[in-house]
């Protein structure tokens, strides 16, 4: 399968990864930064295949395999689609970050085409000739991580292994913040039930306001497909009721109604 790569990165060989598992250039590989590199990829044999996955996000990745110890340096993919080959070739910019050995790695999140998501990573490959800065939390990583690892991070996998081949998100994905998911598909927590009062006697809003942008020309293509909400997961009950009826008026309203 095929994908174009808007800024670049490399891939490597890796253990079986769910889904996809990445194949050239190898863990360890050294690359050129500010080069072109060829990036390869194949199904790993583990569930959920290739073949039930829609569309991905490949992004450039710094650091250790600790979520809080690596930036998310560049979105490589911002949209693409598995049915377009396995194999794609991209450009590193030199001044993205820092070189240090086995300090690269790739984010792959791909959606499942029954729902829910998983994020694949690459093996640590090193690029040379690098002109940037890494941050400092990820030069901490790094440190602590050791130049000798090529394991990148372990993957995550919401997608059900079930014998339907899929299955929803875990309830896990509704509790991130919506800024802070990445990815085609996002989860929205369930609304609110409204009360049986109304007591407030001042509106206040239930989240603080997001800062935005007016558009002066025309916006990107999204790269949000669908936003998924929970389920509601309250229940209602109801009751026959057996009160006798009122007897019918016999005042001027029997009249009125006659």
């Amino acid at each position: 399968m095929r994908f174009s790569l808007l800024a670049g990165l490399a891939a490597f060989t890796t253990v079986a990864f769910a889904d996809v598992q990445f194949v050239a250039p190898a863990a360890g590989a050294a690359i050129p930064g500010g080069g072109s590199i060829t990036i390869t990829w194949k199904d790993s044999g583990i569930a959920p295949p290739i073949s039930q996955l829609a569309n991905y996000q490949l992004f450039l990745c710094a650091g250790g395999n600790d979520p809080a110890g690596y930036d998310q340096l560049i979105t490589l993919v911002p949209t693409g689609q598995f049915a377009n080959g396995l194999t794609s070739r991209a450009t590193i910019p030199a001044s993205i970050a820092g070189s240090a050995q086995n300090a690269y790695f790739l984010k792959m999140i791909s959606v499942a085409t029954k729902g829910g998501q998983v994020i694949n990573y690459s093996n640590r490959f090193s690029l040379t000739g690098m002109t940037g800065v890494f941050s400092a939390k990820v030069q901490t990583a790094l440190v602590q991580l050791g130049t000798g690892v090529t394991a990148g991070p372990a993957t995550e996998n919401n997608v059900g292994n079930n014998a339907a081949g899929a299955a929803g998100p875990d309830a896990g994905a509704f509790t991130i913040p919506y800024t802070l998911q990445t990815g085609l598909t996002r989860y929205a927590p369930m609304q609110p039930v409204p009360p049986t009062k109304i007591t407030a006697k001042t509106p206040t809003p239930l989240y603080p306001t997001s800062a935005y942008v007016i558009a002066t020309t025309w916006l990107p293509i999204p790269t949000i497909l669908k936003t998924v909400t929970a389920s509601q997961t309250f229940s209602v009950k109801s009751m026959e009721n057996t009160a006798a009826p009122a007897a019918m008026p016999s005042n001027d309203m029997a009249k009125f109604l006659a």
